[in-house]
């Protein structure tokens, strides 16, 4: 019989190699990962408005897809990526080191206006099920954790970021008003309006106006939206 070799531990998306998870990469992921549609919306605006040499502040890091892509395509300066659940900081890790990615600096803590003491966090068993939000479904949590929180206006005064990728399932709606974001050439936002309704929406593209950004329809699409400055 004739010999096999060991299995590819990677699928390649978008140019990227994204490490095999037995609870991450499948179904779904996987097969949007293998087409090259993993998070489509944001990857064709980041693709659209984020340039070499940027600095990237992103909220929500995911698996760390968007923060590779930025790094290895755009050829950004340097990403700060914000990720709430620690279960992922492992595989963020892998991604980035699967495609040499070391200008990503991921900070497992939660980016609130006023910071404050640590904050419980709940790990299910479905890793990206993971939250805040205990009685969303109790019996699955394998873990409560202590999240750190970091000031906003401190953070944005550390980095004076020049873009910003934004995808925290509704906590948008009350974060993004209250930062100063001047130092912003662009945004991409994922809008969550099941949650946050026509008011959070509303207040989204307000603070992106305070800040010097118009909205840009050709890097927008449904409820991804992108904010730039200038035309």
């Amino acid at each position: 019989m004739e010999a096999t070799g060991p299995k590819n531990p990677y699928i390649r998306s978008r140019g990227l190699r994204i490490p095999k998870h037995p609870w991450i990469t499948t179904g779904r992921v996987r097969g949007a990962l293998r087409e090259d549609t993993y998070e489509r919306k944001e990857c064709d605006a980041v693709s659209r408005v984020v340039h070499a040499g940027d600095t990237v502040l992103e909220l929500g890091g995911g698996i760390g897809y968007m923060s590779t892509l930025m790094s290895v395509k755009r050829k950004v300066a340097r990403v700060v990526s914000y990720e709430a659940n620690p279960a992922l900081i492992p595989y963020i890790a892998s991604v980035h080191a699967a495609n040499a990615v070391e200008n990503v600096e991921v900070r497992n803590a939660l980016l609130t206006a006023e910071g404050g003491a640590p904050v419980a966090f709940h790990v299910r068993q479905n890793f990206l099920g993971s939250s805040m939000d205990r009685e969303a479904d109790p019996d699955s949590i394998v873990e409560t954790v202590q999240i750190a929180q970091h000031r906003l206006d401190e953070t944005l005064a550390e980095l004076k970021p020049d873009v910003l990728v934004c995808d925290i399932e509704g906590a948008e709606a009350d974060l993004l008003p209250v930062g100063d974001w001047s130092s912003l050439r662009c945004a991409v936002i994922e809008l969550h309006p099941q949650w946050i309704g026509q008011s959070g929406v509303q207040a989204v593209f307000d603070a992106m106006q305070r800040a010097g950004l118009t909205y840009f329809p050709k890097a927008s699409e449904a409820k991804v939206v992108t904010f730039r400055k200038g035309w």
